[in-house]
């Protein structure tokens, strides 16, 4: 199997859904995944997903279970986020992306969150775009339309996309407080 692309938590490499899934797709073109609502209540839903292989048979599934509400993603999208996990886990039962643990990136961060309470800790992140000149424009326009959220939610939020400088961040708060 080829090495996939992973992301360091604490010190340990874990691979993240997105990557089991694509290595699947390009290896396994025979081969299904799919998913099964097993329970949904107001307040939960339990999911899940089964690899069937070309000759219909079950060869490695994952459940996963995720509270509505329980955290950010959850209080919009804890069906897709549930889903994804289901995913992970029966694409890590199969095989793929377990070097080093069964546990996807997603997972792991996950129940750091569910288990401290705390903020989600930051994934290193090899895609994150440079904020520069050009691209100002749209992240004042951004600061603009979310001043009433403050600074540290502005700043969070921006910094899920681009690498904020301390540079960056004085001017985003500058145009804070030149808005007020």
């Amino acid at each position: 199997m080829s090495k996939l692309k992973s992301v360091n938590i604490k010190g340990k490499q874990y691979v993240e859904v997105n990557e089991r899934l694509r290595y699947f797709r390009e290896n396994y073109k025979d081969f299904a995944l799919t998913t099964e609502v097993l329970e949904k209540t107001e307040k939960s839903i339990l999911i899940r997903a089964s690899i069937i292989n070309d000759k219909g048979v079950v060869v490695a599934s994952g459940m996963a279970e995720e509270e509505k509400g329980s955290r950010f993603i959850n209080k919009t999208s804890y069906v897709e986020n549930c889903e994804t996990s289901a995913w992970g886990r029966a694409l890590g039962n199969f095989g793929i992306g377990i070097d080093t643990s069964v546990a996807s990136a997603n997972e792991v961060n996950n129940a750091i969150v569910n288990q401290s309470g705390a903020v989600k800790p930051k994934v290193e992140k090899e895609a994150l775009m440079e904020l520069n000149d050009e691209k100002m424009l749209d992240v004042l326009k951004y600061v603009a339309t979310h001043k009433a959220k403050g600074l540290e939610w502005i700043i969070n939020n921006i910094s899920k996309k681009y690498k904020v400088t301390t540079k960056w961040k004085n001017q985003i708060k500058k145009s804070l407080q030149d808005g007020e």
